[in-house]
């Protein structure tokens, strides 16, 4: 069995498109994460502090105050490596598993459930295989500013198995690409049916079709938003769960560092969430059912900016890297050094 180059033209075109509108939207992904981890605090009587972010803004505002804008930009690098990766392994899995679904079924498009299944199982591989590269950034971007550590300090500050918080929810939200690389795909399909001369598959090198860059971005935007609202409360208690462990540690070091005196002065939560149902409590308990969609408009404005911008440059790019991989694949076959007696197209 032959590579999958058509598969590996997805993943790379994915990729690179993750990388380049994960770089561009960073602080306003810091912002948002700082502001999503947090969790109202209590004194020692038992009475809520008011929080310390009351919007995004505020997020903004402390770094440009304490002359850390910089930070903003802290964790970038393991955040673009975890983008890159899991945009590799999500397009490559999505791809391949459709593929290889028209394949066994004989149809010539895949439907709506069937289209479900396969994203899911895409999004369970690249879950797996980058929940730690998730952890770490969600850490960094949570810390202090100024004061976030690098990818392998701050993932051995803690258990191995600490490394998979929120894998379980990672697991669950695999719904949320399911759902918008269905629904992006479902939209697609209807835009590029109506298209004069588009044939797909009438040689067996023709290359994908693809859509505009203002067709991909507005397809791109529908998609993530309706994904976004219906699983958002799982990304802000995941979010939440992966910064507890950074946060114990922060405060652990203040408090050593004052001489242990200070009690319940840092205004922390008592006992920050580990667990899905721990944080679905403290949210419900602290801030009610508001607290579930706190930060949503943030969050839709990243993720949806984030998605767009990924699936414009996918969609532009694709055609090219399509040539390229092409090139290479021809390259390979004509090298007598990498040719096999038994290779074949």
């Amino acid at each position: 069995m032959g590579m999958d180059w058509e598969s590996l033209t997805e993943a790379t075109s994915g990729a690179v498109g993750a990388l380049v509108s994960t770089t561009a939207l960073y602080p306003l992904d810091t912002c948002k994460t700082k502001y999503q981890a947090e969790i109202r605090s209590y004194d020692d009587d038992g009475h809520g502090r008011p929080p310390k972010y009351r919007n995004l803004s505020d997020v903004l505002w402390e770094a440009v105050s304490s002359r850390q804008i910089l930070s903003l930009y802290q964790g970038i690098g393991t955040k673009n490596l975890q983008s890159f990766i899991s945009q590799f392994v999500y397009f490559y899995g999505y791809s391949y598993f459709k593929r290889l679904y028209l394949e066994k079924s004989g149809f010539k498009s895949i439907g709506t459930k069937a289209n479900l299944v396969v994203a899911a199982a895409a999004g369970a591989c690249t879950a797996i295989v980058t929940q730690p590269l998730d952890t770490a950034s969600s850490r960094m971007q949570t810390s202090e500013f100024g004061k976030s550590r690098g990818l392998w300090e701050t993932l051995s500050d803690g258990s191995w198995s600490e490394a998979f918080d929120g894998l379980g929810i990672s697991l669950l939200l695999t719904s949320n690409p399911a759902i918008q690389y269905t629904v992006f795909d479902q939209l697609k399909l209807r835009l590029l049916k109506g298209r004069p001369g588009d044939k797909a598959g009438s040689t067996a090198e023709a290359s994908p079709e693809t859509l505009s860059a203002f067709s991909a971005f507005v397809l791109g935007a529908v998609s993530k938003s309706i994904a976004t609202i219906l699983t958002y409360p799982a990304i802000r208690c995941k979010v939440m769960i992966q910064a507890s462990n950074g946060r114990e540690k922060e405060a652990e070091a203040e408090e050593k560092a004052g001489g242990g005196g200070g009690g319940g002065r840092g205004g922390r939560p008592k006992s920050p969430p580990k667990a899905f149902a721990g944080a679905l409590s403290a949210i419900w308990r602290s801030e009610g059912a508001p607290g579930f969609f706190k930060g949503l408009q943030a969050q839709i404005l990243k993720t949806v900016l984030s998605s767009a911008l990924l699936l414009m440059i996918k969609e532009k790019i694709s055609r090219t890297t399509w040539v390229l991989m092409l090139a290479l694949r021809r390259l390979l076959l004509s090298s007598p050094r990498l040719k096999s007696p038994s290779a074949s197209s």
